[in-house]
């Protein structure tokens, strides 16, 4: 076997994870390498994951008014997109929201809000009971993405049976201040350090196909396993009119499946969930993200676009022979 195959097959089947050099020669694989890389990737996945695939939903329960730049976000400042905005949901319709993705088959349900962190105590209450509702009442298992949390904030949330915090990195430290220029790259680390040390799993993701290199790709992903993250969602972009990357189009289905295997084989401990943009980019191709290596997978709308049909996605995995993992 050729040195480079043999080597990644060996250190991700370790636990270890491929390093950068690896991780980047693995992007630039020409296109009719991905069978050879998903052999290995499916392997990965089942070894250390399972065949039982996470589904997880999110409700968008405030939307626009952001006084962040983000260049790929309908929801911030610089975004002309047309979309709906509102201020916090109250406790009872994001409830109802986390009643019906438990009916389409989400086993983990996010809150989300737009915003550099929450506004008020008030808000944070808000979340905190229909958090412990969500948990004790729907029986889902509970997360936030609320922007930046204090280590007080995150504990509150605990207390109410919060058990995963959300916060994406999006990009590169090298690459962020082209695509956001209203807070510090540090500031997020910041923020998934904080989430972690207060004792909550700890999503943290990023975004792909925004005018990123390869490179940044492979630094992103090295940063993540810095940080320990728990679990890695993957959101491919889908360019909204009247954002400051409306026409981008940098992604092929192909260069979408080996980002998912560069993470999985950079990180085969850990949760990787497919989320955002993937109906545009992976198209009839969105079938082979389990076999790259991914885990899990959300379902229902996104934060301001559609998703398609749950059951389209649930009768997906079962012709695949995979099952859905339940609490």
């Amino acid at each position: 076997m050729d040195p480079f195959w043999e080597r990644i097959r060996a250190d991700s089947m370790s636990g270890t994870g491929i390093n950068a050099e690896d991780a980047l020669a693995v992007l630039r694989l020409p296109q009719a390498e991905i069978w050879s890389l998903l052999e290995i990737s499916q392997r990965v996945r089942h070894h250390f994951k399972g065949d039982q695939i996470r589904l997880c939903s999110i409700v968008n329960a405030k939307s626009g008014l952001c006084s962040e730049d983000c260049a790929f976000c309908s929801q911030s400042i610089r975004s002309q997109a047309s979309i709906e905005k509102y201020p916090l949901m109250e406790e009872e319709e994001i409830v109802a929201a986390a009643r019906d993705a438990k009916q389409q088959g989400a086993r983990e349900f996010s809150i989300v809000t737009s915003g550099f962190s929450m506004q008020s105590n008030r808000e944070l209450e808000r979340v905190g009971n229909a958090i412990a509702r969500i948990r004790t009442d729907v029986g889902l298992e509970t997360c936030v993405s609320l922007g930046m949390l204090s280590a007080e904030n995150i504990s509150f949330l605990l207390s109410r049976g919060l058990r995963s915090v959300h916060h994406n990195l999006e990009t590169a430290r090298g690459f962020f201040p082209s695509i956001c220029t209203t807070h510090d790259y540090e500031e997020d680390i910041r923020a998934v350090r904080d989430a972690k040390a207060a004792g909550a799993w700890v999503c943290c993701g990023g975004i792909f196909g925004i005018g990123e290199t390869f490179e940044d790709r492979v630094d992103l992903a090295m940063t993540f396993r810095e940080l320990d993250v728990d679990s890695i969602p993957v959101n491919f972009l889908n360019p909204i009119e009247g954002t400051p990357l409306d026409g981008m189009c940098d992604l092929t289905p192909f260069g979408c499946l080996k980002i998912i295997v560069m993470l999985r084989l950079c990180h085969p401990l850990r949760e990787i969930i497919v989320c955002g943009g993937r109906e545009m980019n992976l198209r009839d191709m969105q079938g082979l993200i389990f076999a790259a290596g991914a885990t899990g997978m959300m379902i229902g709308n996104y934060l301001t676009t559609s998703g398609r049909p749950a059951e389209d996605d649930l009768r997906m995995i079962q012709d695949l022979g995979l099952g859905v993992r339940s609490l």
